[in-house]
């Protein structure tokens, strides 16, 4: 099902004709490194097809990170649409010297999952890494049903689901996660340590439930 596209309208009301536009696009399809700043800009000032190309790119992976996050279908469009919406009224804010397109939008859609759901902020950090633990969560993945795993990510202190939303569900790397976190690449790693292996314990406990039952 097509999920609606609150944005639209908003785009509709400046929309601009760029007889330049439609040749910046193009660029950007040649040009990798020059397509986030290029698109981002031809979107904020009305260009359809700009705003479309940079939907298609992000929307299922924002969508994705508000789904895990909040467990609600509906918090998860909410969330969608309020990002793509801030994203384009917002005229600064991005600066690719800083980082990356993607985690300046995860960071925004952080932000308004925050507003509908209450995620834990007191946690203690553990004191360093335990090694051999790397691709536990892709194990478990392939093992456990989609629907198990999203339970028990939903079930993660805030600050650990975080990070294995970033890292392992949506793939971004240490860097761009750091970025939406705020925080540094260190405190990532160790809140990825510490969420997997919370998750692996919660994963046996609801299987071993599940075989109770």
């Amino acid at each position: 099902m097509k999920r609606p596209n609150k944005v639209e309208p908003f785009l509709k009301e400046k929309a601009i004709t760029h007889r330049s536009g439609m040749e910046i696009v193009g660029k950007a399809l040649t040009t990798p490194e020059n397509m986030d700043g290029d698109l981002l800009t031809l979107a904020r000032s009305g260009h359809h097809e700009a705003f479309s190309q940079l939907y298609r790119e992000r929307s299922d992976a924002i969508y994705r990170f508000a789904l895990h996050m909040s467990g609600n279908p509906a918090v998860a469009d909410e969330v969608l649409q309020e990002t793509f919406l801030a994203l384009i009224r917002d005229s600064g804010g991005f600066d690719p010297r800083r980082g990356s397109l993607a985690s300046y939008i995860f960071g925004i859609a952080r932000n308004r999952v925050r507003k509908y759901v209450a995620l834990d902020r007191e946690f203690t950090e553990p004191d360093q890494e335990t090694p051999g633990d790397t691709d536990l969560l892709a194990n478990l993945t392939r093992r456990e049903t989609i629907d198990l795993v999203r339970q028990a990510v939903l079930n993660l202190p805030g600050v650990y689901r975080e990070a294995v939303v970033l890292c392992e569900l949506q793939e971004l790397s240490y860097e761009d996660a750091s970025e939406v976190l705020g925080c540094p690449i260190g405190t990532v790693r160790s809140r990825l340590h510490r969420g997997r292996a919370m998750l692996l314990a919660k994963l046996t406990a609801m299987k071993k439930s599940r075989v109770l039952v």
